[in-house]
């Protein structure tokens, strides 16, 4: 299927636009919500004594099954997870569904350069705790990445992608088996070489491992492995070769153990969240509010959350955060009034460029005096 907008999927999806050749954005004619719709191809397979129709049809149902059984029980009422709507089969695609509120992706911000360090734990703890409400239910996002993230109009982030990830997974393992050679190959044409989807293992920590590599990706612009191919891509997570967390600033320690190749070393989605709420409540400056609207909307001013993660610290004028001057503010006075730094020290009453003039038309006018004197005199 390779239609436009205003084609209807499933009976129910009207397409509004296509921002790819296998994602769309449409209405739910049903509900009336604006939802995201990503397909997977589904190659025949041609499995023994069955039509080959018939084997793409048994597969399909499959992985349908697979995904909507992970959407059920997600935790579908947090409010950093965006909610998985369901999966259907249309032609040779595979589609699935979740909701899509007005915003744009990581992917999208980061096209226009990388965040601040404040910035970007904002966002990392909002995924932190979408993903400690994952593993609570006993669930794996594994498709963490840029794409995967939305950042919505009030600055919040939004972690979707669970039930695409889940049906990438599973066609990989259908057609290359529960491991091994084939089902790494099936897999690499998949996910493409995204270090977040690349992890040494599975489970919470896998996805842990995955949120520190997306942080590195929002502070710098780019992930600390090389993504040039999945082969170079894996050898380097395996060999632990990556940029040093240490471009991440505040961020750096807790990318750094992230980032650990041992998965017990690594914090747990619940620390995680936990250790960047600290930080923002110590951070020693504001988040640059200009550049903040502007990784909301896409640039220019937009709306801003009603309480911000980072602590707003009074600023004055030409001073420090906090600071006072001697004296008190400085006075809006008339003629003579204090506009010093607080020494007490008036401006001249004669400007500066006045002096020379006056003193040279002094001299003749004393001069002239003189002269006026000596006639009266002598006369």
């Amino acid at each position: 299927m390779r239609g436009g907008p205003g084609q209807l999927l499933a009976g129910r999806y009207r397409l509004t636009d296509r921002p790819g050749p296998l994602r769309a954005h449409a209405v739910d004619e049903r509900t009336g919500e604006s939802v995201l719709l990503s397909a997977l191809e589904l190659p025949a397979l041609l499995t023994a004594g069955l039509d080959p129709e018939e084997a793409a049809a048994a597969q399909a149902d499959r992985l349908v099954r697979r995904v909507a059984a992970v959407g059920s029980a997600a935790p579908v009422a947090h409010p950093r997870l965006l909610r998985g709507v369901g999966a259907f089969v249309e032609g040779e695609l595979l589609w699935t569904v979740e909701e899509r509120p007005a915003g744009r992706t990581v992917a999208e911000l980061l096209a226009d350069g990388p965040l601040p360090p404040y910035r970007a734990a904002e966002l990392a703890a909002d995924l932190a705790g979408a993903l400690r409400a994952l593993h609570a239910a006993g669930l794996i996002h594994g498709n963490v990445t840029a794409e995967s993230v939305l950042v919505c109009e009030d600055g919040a982030a939004m972690l979707g992608g669970l039930l695409a990830g889940v049906a990438e997974e599973a066609l990989a393992e259908e057609l290359g088996g529960p491991g091994g050679r084939r089902r790494y190959e099936v897999r690499a044409t998949l996910v493409g070489p995204v270090a977040e989807r690349w992890p040494l293992d599975g489970g919470p920590a896998g996805d842990c491992w995955a949120l520190g590599v997306l942080m590195q990706r929002l502070v710098t612009g780019r992930a600390p492995y090389p993504e040039r191919g999945v082969p170079e891509l894996v050898t380097a997570v395996r060999d632990g070769r990556r940029e040093p967390a240490v471009v991440c600033g505040p961020l750096a320690p807790l990318v750094e153990r992230l980032l650990q190749p041992d998965p017990v070393l690594r914090p747990t989605a619940e620390a995680v969240r936990g250790e960047l709420a600290e930080l923002l409540a110590g951070a020693p400056e504001p988040v640059d509010e200009d550049r903040v609207a502007q990784s909301w909307t896409g640039g220019g001013p937009g709306p801003k959350p009603e309480a911000s993660l980072v602590p707003r610290q009074p600023r004055l004028r030409g001073g420090k955060a906090g600071g006072s001057r001697a004296g008190g503010s400085a006075r809006k006075g008339g003629s003579g009034g204090d506009f010093g730094a607080g020494d007490g020290a008036k401006p001249p009453r004669i400007p500066p460029s006045l002096l020379g003039p006056l003193l040279v038309g002094g001299v003749f006018a004393l001069l002239a005096l003189g002269i006026v004197a000596v006639v009266l005199f002598a006369g």
